[in-house]
């Protein structure tokens, strides 16, 4: 079977997106509730941006030797009931499976275009493509963003129990600047609050570059179209 050159696009979020984006949002986070409203965001918030990463088809069916993703975490009765009253408000009922939809979408990112900030509200990947880089390429579209609409700052919150997650931040120039004390409703748990600031400075442009080149190289090509 031919594949396609690009792996992955990041573009826009779309409304026929949603019921694939709503899989993943309860995936990544299954006690939240209310889901987010995202017909309205995309409709009504116009300091939103959400792009959704996007694998097609023809790179969706090739075979890859990569590590399994790892195992979901059990879900609580509590989860599962959420997880059922989001298929309902998806209307995701007749999705086909995942391996046979013509584009897979395997993450999103919002991003709130503040007065003086670009501020990430979520960031999310599906399941099966955990480990492979879609997180990174996320934050990349994220940054990205930020630099086209001109705000040289870039924000968002992360789980302090969430290593992984505060490395990749680090590395992409990221400072804990402050803590939100039980900011997350499902275990009151801390957040920590990040920023990277001076994203349009030369030296961060250097750096930032180099990041994409390494992320491409590791991970495969890939289409940013913002």
């Amino acid at each position: 079977m031919q594949t396609m050159a690009v792996r992955q696009l990041v573009r826009p979020m779309q409304m026929d997106d949603i019921a694939q984006v709503m899989e993943i949002e309860q995936q990544s986070f299954p006690t939240m509730w209310p889901p987010t409203a995202f017909k309205r965001e995309l409709e009504h918030n116009r300091l939103a941006r959400y792009l959704a990463a996007v694998e097609r088809r023809a790179e969706a069916l090739r075979p890859r030797r990569m590590e399994p993703p790892p195992t979901p975490a059990p879900r609580t009765g509590l989860g599962r009931f959420l997880g059922g009253l989001r298929h309902v408000l998806a209307g995701d009922g007749a999705l086909p499976p995942p391996e046979a939809r013509q584009e897979l979408v395997v993450g999103f990112v919002g991003i709130w275009l503040l007065v003086d900030e670009a501020h990430v509200v979520t960031i999310a990947v599906r399941d099966s493509h955990r480990r492979r880089g879609v997180g990174e390429l996320l934050l990349i579209a994220a940054i990205e963003t930020a630099l086209r609409e001109r705000q040289s700052v870039v924000t968002l919150e992360c789980r302090t129990s969430n290593a992984v997650a505060l490395r990749l931040y680090e590395k992409y120039g990221f400072q804990r600047v402050g803590l939100h004390r039980r900011y997350y409703s499902d275990n009151q748990e801390d957040a920590y609050i990040l920023s990277a600031s001076g994203i349009s400075t030369p030296s961060y442009q250097r750096r930032f570059q180099r990041l994409r080149d390494e992320h491409q190289q590791r991970c495969g090509e890939y289409e940013l179209s913002l």
